[in-house]
């Protein structure tokens, strides 16, 4: 039973579908259901019942998931104490938002507990890069949202937070218990500047071009909307400032908070960053 045989059982497990889990591990379909066919022969149980529209984990299957990734996470660790004992434990992670965001607290202490040895270098972005220098190489692994350009890049969703338009006030807007994005159509919205990833600047601008004043973070954003009346997109459950309200926005879709990593990375203390963020993010 090989490592690899069970990372491809796992992916399948939590995708619950073959197309999707291939997807996941850069392959292509077929190779993928052979090597789970190989891996329940040499079990001896089927893993999973298989349909049309997708798979289901059998009491087998269920049972090899928690060894699995227990296994996994036992390689990765050796991997990763053997690299500490090198000097060569460092990661450096990438982050956009919110650093109160409970999820990301919980992954922080979460890693923290399993990789005590490992130098965690933080690499915080404004709201002109989504994939925090992941692309250009500054980083290993980034916690951000989407949407993004993926070139060459996995990303893993971990939640999605529903978005509502940020307002002052007393703006008449603000008294509505929610909104689309046709009733903002003549406002001024707060842009990125250009040169910023495409897919970003149309999912926070409502899929539409807009004018209004250029911004690089939360606060200016923010300002933006306080002093001169400028509408924009923020998630639902932040806490404004003084003079501003969020109102839900019906037709918008949730904004996704994921995790990234470069698609041939084979790095055991990325791996194990990724699957403690799925766990932290779950919980």
């Amino acid at each position: 039973m090989e490592l690899r045989t069970l990372r491809y059982f796992v992916a399948v497990a939590e995708e619950l579908h073959f197309g999707r889990a291939a997807a996941r591990l850069h392959m292509s379909q077929p190779p993928l259901s052979r090597a789970v066919k190989r891996l329940e022969a040499d079990l001896g149980a089927a893993l999973f019942d298989r349909s049309p529209t997708g798979v289901a984990l059998t009491e087998a299957g269920a049972v090899l998931l928690d060894e699995a990734r227990a296994l996994l996470d036992q390689a990765d660790r050796v991997r990763v104490r053997v690299a500490a004992a090198a000097g060569t434990a460092v990661l450096t992670v990438g982050i956009l938002g919110d650093s109160s965001d409970p999820g990301a607290n919980r992954l922080a202490g979460a890693y923290r507990r399993r990789h005590p040895q490992v130098e965690v270098r933080v690499r915080d972005t404004d709201l002109t890069d989504p994939a925090c220098g992941l692309t250009a190489g500054l980083v290993d692994v980034a916690l951000t949202r989407g949407p993004f350009d993926g070139t060459g890049l996995t990303v893993r969703e971990l939640r999605a937070d529903p978005v509502g338009a940020l307002l002052r006030a007393d703006d008449p807007l603000a008294r509505r218990g929610s909104l689309r994005l046709a009733e903002l159509a003549d406002r001024r919205w707060f842009l990125f500047p250009e040169g910023t990833d495409p897919a970003w600047q149309t999912y926070w601008s409502g899929g539409e071009p807009r004018l209004g004043p250029v911004v690089r973070t939360v606060q200016e954003c923010q300002q933006a909307v306080l002093w001169n009346g400028t509408v924009g997109v923020t998630l639902l459950d932040h806490v404004p400032p003084a003079g501003l309200t969020v109102v839900p926005l019906v037709d918008m879709p949730p904004s996704p908070v994921v995790v990234a990593w470069h698609e041939d990375d084979t790095d055991p203390l990325v791996r194990s960053f990724v699957r403690i963020a799925v766990a932290a993010y779950r919980d």
